[in-house]
């Protein structure tokens, strides 16, 4: 019985003080006690949750302690470097960008240059005195028809329906004021998309939407009609994404509002699930060719592969697959392994796909050893928010960079983490109009080109200290990496860079020479001597 009085405590202190009020005529105290009397007789009887069947009433203030740690934790607890997946030192600059506020930062750097992780970029001591301001990429190759001037920084991949018409708006304004690109995402191009002209490349995943039959099949017709717009400038064909590779888009039903049912011709109210992997095509050689028909649809605008970098014979496959067919994609977006997503599984997120440095480099690799990279651009996406990591990826072989969560957060984001409920709280990643609300294209809009602008001159400062005119002449070299307590070594020291064609002409004197034998053009699996070959050496001589 003790024990019991004790498990309720707070409803039975509120009964007694219930009694009291009565006793005393104090009865505004009812209004606090009758409240707390029920909800523990609620939670003594219920039967779905242990803590509060056991600990009445106070269990609860377990639960709203759980439900503000992430809050508690981001404002209170971490330090400004410490927090994931954005710390606060980034979240902080990208919202300084965007609103306009000053981005400089007093007394020294907060980071710890001892570590092992430290790196930095070696400047020139003959700086370059006019760096480009604005410097662009021309994206095509001799198949193109109508090439495209990229920016270096872009929108990543977001689509409408995991963000919010509103959210869709304000970025699409800043991709118009800002002139660089507003890429759809998956999930369709919408009304959204099209608010303000902005650049816009359309991303085709493995359920079509926007060009699918009522089967879920690529509809060629759909897709003309639509890729022929003159907003859209390229398009992308999206093999998978860091945060969750092999898996397939997801959309929860609380998301697919009628609209969205409609530009995605799907159920509404029902997850809307996309397919593991593409029905249009099954192997490398299919793959190009496929892509190769989705730049004729569109009238000869450039076309782009996406993906997060799984098993290292894929890439191989894929350079193997252009050269065989004379087909070459525009572009090819590769997305770290730390890529965002609104939902995704956690293991997935956390354990599946190669992080975007590695990513890069191999990409690179593929295509500078094959001797095609003249006619394939490549792109880095993955995390990207500053001038920094913008120099490092171009530096590693990206030609321009993507970001999807900084974009989110130069109109409004603060990492609530509720992307996957539809309940976040700044109208950027919810169906909610009443939470939309809060979020008004406009002004939020010129924040993202903002964001852009100032990340831009950011950079130019880099590329300008290093005596260098333009980002594209950033090499590995001019990246130095500590790599112990009195040692650091240039980039091109961690990473292996391949010389142009080596893998044509001399496979076998690279690192990656079981992996090119592997890649095959009639299938995405390897071939079957890989086993053997790889099961037959010391695991200390196989490369990875």
């Amino acid at each position: 019985m003790l024990d019991t009085l004790k498990r309720a405590i707070i409803p039975v202190a509120a009964l007694l003080l219930s009694a009291i009020a009565v006793l005393t005529g104090a009865y505004w105290l009812l209004v606090l006690t009758l409240p707390v009397i029920a909800i523990g007789l609620y939670d003594w009887f219920q039967d779905d949750w242990t803590i509060t069947r056991n600990f009445p009433v106070a269990g609860r203030i377990r639960w709203l302690f759980y439900k503000l740690r992430p809050y508690l934790r981001a404002y209170i607890v971490e330090d400004d470097l410490g927090g994931t997946p954005f710390s606060f030192e980034a979240r902080n600059l990208i919202h300084s960008r965007a609103r306009g506020e000053t981005d400089t930062h007093p007394f020294g750097t907060e980071r710890d240059t001892d570590r092992d992780t430290y790196h930095w970029i070696m400047h020139s001591i003959a700086p370059e005195p006019e760096p480009d301001q604005d410097p662009r990429v021309e994206v095509g190759n001799e198949q193109t028809g109508k090439p495209y001037s990229a920016s270096i920084l872009n929108i990543s991949a977001m689509s409408f329906g995991a963000l919010s018409a509103n959210a869709i708006r304000a970025l699409n304004l800043g991709a118009a004021k800002g002139n660089f690109y507003h890429d759809t995402g998956e999930g369709g191009l919408s009304d959204h998309h099209l608010a303000h002209g902005g650049d816009i490349v359309w991303e085709l995943g493995s359920g079509y939407f926007g060009a699918r039959d009522n089967q879920g099949r690529f509809d060629p017709e759909m897709f003309r009609d639509t890729a022929s717009r003159d907003v859209v400038r390229m398009t992308e064909i999206k093999l998978s994404q860091g945060a969750k590779p092999g898996h397939g888009g997801m959309l929860p039903g609380a998301k697919v509002t009628e609209e969205i049912a409609r530009i995605r011709n799907v159920p509404a109210h029902e997850d809307c699930l996309s397919p593991r992997g593409h029905s249009a095509f099954s192997t490398p050689l299919e793959l190009m060719e496929f892509a190769a028909r989705m730049r004729d649809l569109s009238g000869g605008k450039p076309v782009g592969l996406k993906l997060c970098i799984g098993q290292p014979h894929e890439p191989f496959a894929l350079v193997k697959a252009m050269r065989e067919t004379g087909i070459y994609p525009e572009f090819i977006v590769v997305d770290g392994g730390e890529g965002g997503t609104g939902a995704a599984p956690l293991e997935l997120t956390d354990w599946v796909g190669m992080p975007l440095s590695e990513g890069l480099v191999l990409m690179r690799n593929a295509l500078v050893g094959a001797g095609v990279k003249d006619k394939v651009k490549l792109v880095a996406s993955g995390k990207v928010y500053s001038g920094m990591g913008l120099a490092r990826n171009i530096a590693q072989g990206a030609d321009w960079c993507n970001a999807a969560r900084a974009f989110m957060m130069s109109v409004g984001c603060i990492q609530s983490q509720r992307c996957h409920l539809g309940t976040c709280p700044t109208g950027v990643a919810t169906q909610n109009p009443w939470r939309q609300r809060g979020l008004v294209p406009e002004v939020q809009g010129e924040r993202a080109a903002r964001f852009h602008a100032k990340t831009i001159g950011a950079l130019a400062e880099i590329v300008a200290s290093t005596g260098l005119k333009h980002p594209r002449e950033l090499q590995p070299h001019h990246i130095m990496h500590r790599a112990g307590p009195e040692k650091a070594v240039t980039m091109d020291r961690i990473h292996t860079f391949l010389p142009e064609g080596v893998l044509l002409e001399e496979p076998e004197e690279t690192i990656y020479a079981d992996w090119w034998d592997a890649a095959r053009t009639d299938s995405f699996r390897p071939a079957v001597d890989l086993v053997e070959r790889r099961s037959s050496t010391k695991p200390e001589e196989v490369a990875s």
